[in-house]
């Protein structure tokens, strides 16, 4: 948490299964149908019939969370910030949250902190109190980074990873590669755009991630002009679960799993069934989670 934050935010209102909101646009439109879960591994088949939303479903457009879009905007500037290298000043985060929001600053702030934080490694800290500027520090050199592809070097993925698997999860278990790239829009990850934590995001997502076994990548069955969809990989089914990812996906849109109530249904479920399958072994290989 930057300091200036309070200890404590603004309590976050229940909203619905929805992805962030987009910066500096309108809110992030809400997900489409879920399909029901596969009975062996999400994703894997055909998805079932839609599911009933309820009341528990995406929040409309207009009452999504504002801050959440100011958050988005910050994280967006931080970014460029931190590609050249420079210190970010307190005044010019107040001056892109403008007046209208200026007595929710700190709950904002406290918001774009967790994201860049969870999703990209990076820890903001407060550089000078007189000047009032703050700076953004990796915590790759932290055990807990959580990077992929062992050794602990390279950029933090792991947090952009399970980013992905819970847009997965929220689509229905398959996201089509235009619903990725929304969400990952804005996320301040771009298509075409070379990122300065993750570099070049199309290969690391279509080709890196899948090598590695954490995601599928595959063309939508029966589409003309083709089309490609993301599902879980083998990998990510061994090193994570449902609840890790619906825990993740809550964080960054600030509120908690069981405003998700058919997501969090799902995981449970799928908790349950891992450890009626681990309890008759004995001396089994361990589950094995991605530290975030």
């Amino acid at each position: 948490m930057p300091p200036g934050s309070p200890e404590e935010g603004t309590p976050p209102q229940p909203q619905g299964a929805r992805a962030p909101d987009s910066p500096g646009e309108g809110p992030a439109g809400p997900p489409r149908d879920q399909g029901a879960r596969a009975p062996d591994s999400p994703g894997e088949g055909p998805a079932g019939p839609p599911r009933d939303q309820g009341a528990g479903g995406p929040a409309p457009a207009e009452r999504k969370n504002p801050l959440t879009r100011k958050a988005s905007v910050l994280v967006q500037f931080l970014l460029e910030k931190y590609a050249a290298g420079e210190p970010v000043a307190h005044a010019a985060l107040l001056k892109l949250v403008s007046r209208k929001y200026r007595e929710h600053f700190p709950e904002i702030l406290r918001l774009t902190s967790e994201r860049m934080e969870l999703v990209f490694g990076l820890e903001l800290r407060e550089a000078d109190a007189r000047s009032q500027t703050y700076v953004l520090v990796s915590k790759l050199a932290l055990p807990s980074d959580g990077s992929l592809g062992g050794g602990g070097k390279g950029p933090p993925k792991t947090g952009l990873l399970m980013a992905l698997l819970g847009v997965i999860f929220m689509k229905g278990n398959r996201a089509t590669e235009e619903e990725v790239w929304e969400f990952l829009t804005v996320l301040g990850v771009q298509a075409g755009r070379r990122h300065p934590i993750f570099g070049e995001p199309r290969k690391l997502i279509t080709e890196d991630l899948v090598r590695q076994g954490y995601l599928q990548y595959r063309p939508v069955p029966a589409s003309d002009p083709p089309r490609y969809e993301f599902l879980w990989g083998p990998r990510a089914h061994e090193q994570t679960s449902k609840m890790q990812v619906l825990q993740v996906l809550a964080k960054i849109n600030d509120t908690v799993p069981r405003c998700f109530p058919q997501l969090y249904e799902e995981a449970l479920l799928e908790e349950g069934e891992r450890a009626v399958a681990r309890g008759p072994r004995r001396n089994g290989r361990a589950l094995i989670f991605i530290a975030v």
